[in-house]
């Protein structure tokens, strides 16, 4: 296939678009990004999905690692990052390997002021990683863009994804949102499956599924509900040094899930992709591989958009705060130029980057820290 006009959303016409989430897993290596790539090509994948971000815009003096990030042997957050950057050579390279391959590519954008690079870059879609659900600027700058977007929303709350959307109003005809548990890998009983429920009742749109367990039901099962999109990291090896690979799929096993919601789902009642994702759950019946599943499975969950336990540290560590950009001192007031967002997420979010300007600062902040209501004379309403 060819990948389709810029401004036509990549997943239009399928019953169920299926992204293989190459992210950092090419450990900065363009030459594993072209293997991963190929593939996810041979695995079924509609698309590859890299992640655009410079480790020095993206995390302060302040940011730490999660656990499951030390769990994979790394002891510094701006330096892992740093060895996963892929090269704006290697991403071109990606880009051309995917079109060449009939793939489409896709990439996460993490910084504002890495938007007007990537639109220039040739790819058919972009996305916000679920900590960025509150980094407005971001939002709005991709959807400015032109192109599609996609809207991750794990570790977020109800409230959290209708103010984003509010904020995207203009492009509702071009966003697709996905329900995702920010735990990696997300035991299946945290699957929470069923919170695309809600997310359909808050928009219409495309809606999807980031799965970040380690097997190939819980995603089958996500489109047997009614998924439009689903997502899955890629790995060439599960053991490889890196933070994701460990909540990845082989391209083996890729193949495995890819062809498990195309080949081997059978719904009872109606067809995957019903209007039934809009409405509260039925207890109707899935079969999958000869087995029975209803809605009592866990891996299901409530019918609900919620924060669960096993994503608060990720909401924490790896949501964006505003930052000072330079040394401020006290008594000064606020301008775009003394601001800059970045990891960890807990001081001001940035949706309140208007709100602060011209507000003067009750104490100094130092460059490259977070700046918290405490550091502000009169600090705005979240």
């Amino acid at each position: 296939m060819s990948p389709p006009h810029a401004h036509t959303a990549p997943w239009s016409g399928t019953d169920c678009y299926v992204i293989a989430e190459l992210g950092v897993n090419h450990n900065g290596s363009a030459d594993t990004a072209l293997r991963l790539t190929r593939a996810a090509a041979a695995a079924g994948a509609h698309a590859v999905k890299l992640q655009l971000f410079d480790a020095q815009m993206l995390v302060s003096r302040s940011a730490a690692l999660a656990d499951y990030q030390r769990r994979a042997g790394e002891t510094d957050p701006r330096q892992m990052l740093g060895r996963l950057q892929l090269s704006d050579e290697g991403t071109a390279a990606v880009i051309a390997e995917a079109h060449s391959l009939g793939l489409h590519a896709i990439a996460t954008v993490f910084s504002t002021q890495l938007v007007g690079p990537a639109a220039t870059m040739g790819f058919d879609a972009f996305k916000t990683a679920s900590p960025d659900i509150v980094h407005r600027p971001l939002l709005e700058a991709l959807l400015g863009t032109g192109l599609p977007l996609i809207v991750s929303t794990g570790a977020s709350t109800e409230a959290e994804v209708a103010r984003a959307l509010a904020w995207l109003s203009a492009g509702h005809s071009r966003l697709a949102l996905l329900q995702c548990v920010s735990s990696y890998p997300a035991a299946p009983a945290d699957a929470a499956i069923a919170g695309m429920c809600r997310l359909a009742q808050l928009c219409d749109c495309p809606i999807g599924y980031s799965d970040h367990t380690t097997d190939t039901l819980t995603s089958a099962l996500a489109f047997g509900l009614g998924a439009r999109l689903l997502e899955k990291h890629l790995t060439l090896d599960r053991a490889a040094p890196g933070p994701d690979h460990a909540a990845s799929l082989t391209p083996e096993l890729f193949h495995a899930y890819s062809s498990a919601v195309r080949d081997r789902w059978r719904p009872f009642g109606a067809p995957p992709g019903s209007p039934r994702l809009a409405q509260a759950m039925a207890p109707h019946l899935f079969r999958f591989g000869g087995q029975q599943f209803d809605h009592h499975d866990p891996r299901f969950g409530p019918p609900d958009k919620r924060v669960l336990d096993c994503e608060l540290q990720v909401r924490a560590l790896s949501r964006q705060s505003l930052v000072a950009a330079r040394d401020l001192p006290a008594g000064h007031p606020l301008t775009p130029a003394d601001l800059t967002v970045k990891r960890p997420g807990t001081g001001l979010p940035p949706y309140l980057w208007n709100d602060v300007l011209g507000v003067p600062l009750a104490r100094p902040v130092p460059s490259d820290t977070v700046i918290t209501a405490q550091d502000l004379r009169a600090p705005p309403s979240p």
